[in-house]
């Protein structure tokens, strides 16, 4: 995972960071493989009633196939389970790609936070999507 950080995001966590997201009883992770190699994973942070996706990441080559999706869909299943009703996350004001992405997914843009990110700087847009009760 911390390889594929580095890849793909600018301002990529540290093996360190990531360890200590993955130790937190909250952390569930989902992860997607080809022949068992890792393309994708999907962090995210759940607690009653609401979750949050802090790092959602597919290598380059296998983008645009459906993993996405995919590791989304397993992750409400895991908020059913859970009694999560409501996903949260925030990506880069410029990453178009993403943010069209995820409103087909349901997700709705629920306003900007100043200045959220470094290297470079830039604003976050912040999205939510209620899951069914």
């Amino acid at each position: 995972m911390a390889e594929m950080e580095r890849e793909i995001f600018p301002d990529a966590w540290s093996e360190v960071s990531l360890a200590d997201t993955l130790k937190q009883k909250s952390t569930v992770i989902i992860t997607a493989k080809k022949d068992r190699e890792l393309i994708g994973y999907l962090i995210a942070s759940l607690v009653p009633e609401e979750g949050e996706i802090l790092r959602i990441a597919v290598r380059k080559e296998f983008r645009r196939q459906g993993v996405a999706g995919h590791m989304i869909l397993e992750l409400e299943n895991v908020c059913e389970e859970t009694d999560v009703y409501k996903l949260m996350l925030e990506v880069r004001e410029s990453n178009q790609d993403a943010i069209s992405f995820y409103k087909e997914k349901g997700f709705t843009e629920d306003g900007l936070r100043k200045d959220y990110y470094t290297d470079p700087a830039e604003d976050a847009v912040l999205m939510s999507r209620e899951l069914g009760r």
